[in-house]
């Protein structure tokens, strides 16, 4: 059976006979919906990371003994195999706490550094707070102000919205490749090519689109480019900001401390080469180690077939749910314009309510605002509830799915 082949009872094939056995926590007999919030951990990256600490514990960088020249080899080795996946370059690819953390360093060491009084960023309705927040209070700080590109009725950016706002020559642009509520896909080369065609800083939050798809950095051209790694089969703890070098190299530090600098004097400082000018202290070393083993993961099976696995369980799952009385789906219509994922109100539940019951079965699926409170409110709504999907989902799960909703409408006399 292929992956996107159809078959009455038995469901979608998946990328590889047997995947989900490769993830611990399925073999509770779960029906884990809720990928976009965290991924499941495979065994591969859990054994790399208990090698680190069984094997070749020790400080990266810093030692000459046998142990630390290992972990460091292990260390530089996953970003070197985490930048040529995504094609980004070693100097490039920095280590953070996760895309949060991505951001608020690009906040901090551009944005205080270039942003003043009267200066406009320009964001869109479907951020999630990470790209949202940070901006808030480093304009709040300068004087700079925000605008909001809105949501087309087809689920998508207004660019005529984007083009006018361009128009008024922002200094930043920033927004998500994928939308962790409406999944939409957005154009990013499409959308960078016309800012810098007005002269601005582009930061994406590639988050829900690094699992899922063929992501290429050096295409996109973003001049910032971040993701989490507990999204992406990897351990929680380590993020990833993929940044320009020119500009990487003009910016001053995010945090100062150990190991990035060059050399420090008593009154001043100099500062290591990139990309080790921005991971001060000790790193997240088996966390980096266990992310270079989740790429390995993915690459394994092969991005364009995990995205092709994961494009027929989300339309499935749009075909299924178009079948429960009362429920609303929110983003495009077809699985090819959105991220695997599926939000959607149901009249007279709470997201709450339908994510409790549904976790009596052991349906896990997410309910709330998912961080994006700004789309909420766009949306006329306080919370929906969001399937999300993975290279071990099954349509068997979303048939799951589709009977625990029945009981949510039964137990809720809907």
């Amino acid at each position: 059976m292929s992956l996107t082949e159809r078959a009455s009872g038995t469901g979608l094939a998946g990328p590889v006979p047997g995947l989900a056995a490769q993830f611990p926590v399925l073999a509770s007999g779960v029906a884990y919906l809720d990928s976009a919030a965290t991924s499941q951990t495979p065994v591969p990256v859990i054994d790399a990371m208990t090698r680190y600490y069984t094997d070749y514990r020790a400080s990266v960088h810093r030692g000459t003994y046998p142990l630390a020249v290992e972990a460091t080899d292990e260390f530089e080795g996953a970003r070197a195999r985490i930048a040529q996946w995504l094609n980004s370059t070693v100097e490039e690819t920095i280590f953070t706490a996760n895309a949060t953390s991505a951001i608020n360093l690009v906040a901090y060491a551009w944005g205080l550094a270039n942003l003043k009084a009267g200066d406009t960023v320009v964001l869109t309705e479907m951020e999630h707070h990470s790209n949202i927040v940070p901006w808030q209070i480093i304009c709040g700080q300068v004087g700079a102000s925000i605008e909001y590109v809105p949501v087309a009725e087809d689920w998508q950016l207004d660019l005529d919205v984007l083009d006018s706002l361009l128009a008024r020559g922002p200094k930043l642009v920033g927004f998500a490749h994928v939308s962790n509520v409406l999944g939409t896909i957005n154009p990013v080369a499409e959308i960078v090519r016309r800012a810098h065609g007005a002269g601005a800083i582009v930061v994406v939050d590639g988050t829900q689109a690094v699992p899922q798809m063929p992501v290429d950095i050096a295409a996109l051209d973003a001049d910032f480019y971040a993701w989490t790694g507990h999204k992406a089969y990897g351990p929680t703890g380590i993020g990833v900001l993929h940044g320009r070098r020119a500009l990487l190299e003009q910016m001053p530090p995010f945090i100062g401390g150990g190991h990035m600098i060059s050399q420090v004097f008593d009154q001043s400082s100099t500062w290591a080469e990139l990309p080790h000018k921005y991971e001060a202290g000790t790193s997240q070393i088996a966390e980096a180690i266990g992310l270079g083993a989740a790429v390995d993961f993915i690459s394994g099976i092969g991005i364009d077939q995990v995205r092709e696995h994961e494009l027929a369980i989300t339309a499935y799952a749009l075909e299924r749910l178009a079948e429960v009385p009362g429920l609303t789906i929110n983003g495009p219509a077809s699985a090819a314009d959105r991220g695997s994922l599926v939000s959607f109100v149901l009249d007279g539940a709470h997201p709450h309510d339908i994510s409790e019951i549904l976790g009596r079965d052991g349906v896990c699926v997410r309910a709330g605002h998912h961080c994006a409170q700004p789309l909420m409110r766009a949306l006329g709504v306080s919370a929906t509830t969001r399937a999300s999907f993975a290279v071990h989902s099954s349509a068997d799960e979303v048939d799951r799915l589709l009977t625990g909703l029945h009981t949510v409408r039964r137990v809720l006399q809907l």
